[in-house]
């Protein structure tokens, strides 16, 4: 690839001057600050879809086409990029993860490559040495259906404390499984917490015991807030200084491990009031790298008091949006949390739950229509899907199929096929995450029966058909937040075991990047800011080192960012020797 500073073998600025000289460009037409020539800029705007050039003024695109018809805006200061032949696309938009839950991730234990319950207790036993007796040990991303045996002991397939207190018997130890919707904890962890053989189950939680009636561990939804709680309880002793000092540290973890990957916008789905405020006002400060866009996930009882000074659109030039509300229907397949319309096939006994009762939710879709807010919910399983929809139709009535609310379903796993032509018809968006497909299908087959597997899991072409808009993220820290390993994942739905999981529900290439880009623009009402690579939108593009729309599939994951591009300036460059 050429450098930029060496096209066609004479420096930039000399290169420059000469297409001044030869294109004229006009006295009083300001010159780009940004220009991006030969390369294959799709852009997913139908006017024009592909394009070889792209000018940048201020953080807009200005004009996009031939080479020629862009070089004349290359002025002496412009930034000119040679993408020879590369791929550039509009910015990837992360459209459901947890930012500062990910910055938080890569600060703790990660567990998710860990293929064993040995493999994490060893981790954890690391993790205590020189630390005080009573140090907390945090970890995030252990998942039982992933490890290469069944733990043993176990109960209900997950495994239990015994091993965790011989890592560390002196100190508190608190593992978030990969799914966010469980834990496990030590015996010291469960002590400070006041679980014991006695304490009953939470609502919409569920306390995992042995045979004789004592925990193991694993708290499965609300069970875990009895642990956390206590957690909370011990870094609220922080001062206000120390807690945003640690927020910041979060925020600049996840947001450079983003644009790494060449996210531009994300998505965060239950943000806190206190979280929120700090984004705003770093937003106002310009001091975000990447735009944000929050649902708040307080109670409605918190919100209901401030929803109306929350609401903002587009702070800090377009870094920050805060319109929506995130709910929970229910829990996670990996859990059995997940709400079922019929029995789970490895465990009849259960069809797992509703985690928060449908009378509150009906409260908190009402504050939403009140204050003008989008409304997302948490619905993984069938049930909570049908739950969920007949939810948002009671609630928009004669709203509902128009485009003014844009409530979304976030998750959208699994789906009956009565419920799939639901979706359009009431206007509601499936925010869906594609990677789940591939790191989730070896095992959903046991969970919930081959039918139920093949006709509603995943469903991404029925939806499609039935014209609902999908938009696509990852769930970071769940599965890790790489838009490519999602865009491969939505177009061959290969799981982690090599294998096509019922691959009639694939999407295409085009789909499956408009599902990255203009689709979670429209879920979040910036269709016209973003999305797509046309003039007068802001400039967001990430150019790839391949082309993921045309090389065969076993190599789309070896595509890397090159430049990621915020607002017309560079904020991730890949090194020279990875181009």
């Amino acid at each position: 690839m050429r450098s930029q500073a060496d096209h066609k073998g004479f420096p930039v600025l000399v290169a420059v001057a000469a297409l001044c000289a030869c294109c004229g460009r006009g006295p009083s037409e300001p010159p780009a600050n940004l220009v991006l020539l030969h390369g294959k800029i799709v852009t997913l705007d139908p006017a024009r879809p592909e394009a070889q050039a792209l000018a940048v003024r201020g953080s807009r695109i200005v004009t996009v086409g031939v080479d020629d018809e862009v070089q004349r805006l290359v002025g002496p200061s412009t930034r000119l990029i040679d993408l020879d032949g590369r791929l550039a696309v509009p910015g990837f938009i992360e459209s459901h993860a947890h930012f500062l839950s990910l910055g938080r991730s890569r600060l703790q234990l990660e567990l998710r490559d860990c293929r064993s319950w040995s493999e994490i207790a060893s981790r954890v036993a690391t993790a205590t040495e020189g630390q005080p007796a009573g140090t907390w040990i945090t970890g995030r991303g252990w998942h039982q259906e992933k490890w290469s045996a069944p733990p043993f002991p176990e109960v209900e397939g997950y495994p239990t404390l015994e091993e965790l207190d011989r890592a560390a018997p002196v100190h508190p130890v608190h593992l978030r499984h990969a799914s966010g919707h469980a834990s496990i904890a030590n015996t010291r962890a469960l002590a400070l917490a006041g679980i014991g053989a006695s304490t009953p189950d939470p609502p919409g939680g569920h306390i995992v015991r042995d045979g004789a009636g004592r925990p193991t561990g694993v708290l499965i939804e609300a069970a875990d807030d009895l642990v956390q709680k206590t957690l909370d309880a011990g870094r609220g002793r922080r001062t206000a200084s120390e807690a945003e000092a640690e927020m910041r540290r979060e925020i600049e973890v996840a947001a450079r491990e983003c644009l790494s990957r060449g996210i531009t916008s994300f998505q965060d789905a239950g943000s806190t009031l206190e979280q929120a405020d700090l984004m705003r006002r770093m937003a106002e400060a310009g001091e975000l790298p990447l735009r944000l866009y929050l649902m708040l996930g307080e109670d409605d009882q918190v919100l209901a008091g401030r929803l109306g000074s929350l609401r903002i659109v587009g702070a800090g030039g377009g870094f920050l949006t805060i319109r929506a509300i995130k709910r929970y229907m229910d829990g996670a397949l990996g859990s059995r949390g997940a709400w079922l319309l019929e029995p789970y096939a490895d465990q009849p006994s259960s069809r797992g739950m509703n985690v928060t009762p449908i009378e509150r939710l009906e409260e908190t879709a009402r504050l939403a229509l009140q204050n003008g807010y989008q409304l997302c919910v948490h619905a993984i399983g069938d049930r909570a899907v049908r739950e969920t929809l007949d939810l948002y139709e009671r609630a928009l009535g004669a709203q509902a199929g128009t485009r003014g609310q844009r409530w979304r379903v976030e998750h959208a796993q699994h789906v009956d096929g009565a419920d799939a032509p639901r979706f359009a018809r009431l206007g509601v968006i499936a925010a869906m995450q594609g990677i789940h497909c591939a790191s989730d299908g070896p095992w959903v087959t046991a969970r919930i029966g081959e039918a139920r597997a093949r006709e509603g899991a995943y469903a991404w072409r029925r939806l499609l058909d039935a014209g609902a808009v999908i938009c696509n993220g990852t769930d970071a820290p769940v599965e890790d937040v790489d838009p490519i390993a999602n865009f491969h994942a939505s177009v061959t739905r290969v799981t982690r075991d090599g294998t096509p999981f019922f691959p009639r529900q694939r999407m295409s290439r085009q789909e499956a990047l408009r599902s990255c880009t203009a689709s979670p623009a429209y879920a979040a009402f910036e269709e016209e800011e973003k999305g797509t690579l046309s003039p007068g939108k802001l400039a967001d593009i990430t150019v790839l080192s391949r082309d993921i729309l045309t090389v065969p599939e076993d190599e789309i994951t070896r595509a890397r960012p090159l430049w990621t591009i915020v607002g017309g300036t560079v904020t991730y460059e890949a090194g020279p020797g990875d181009r």
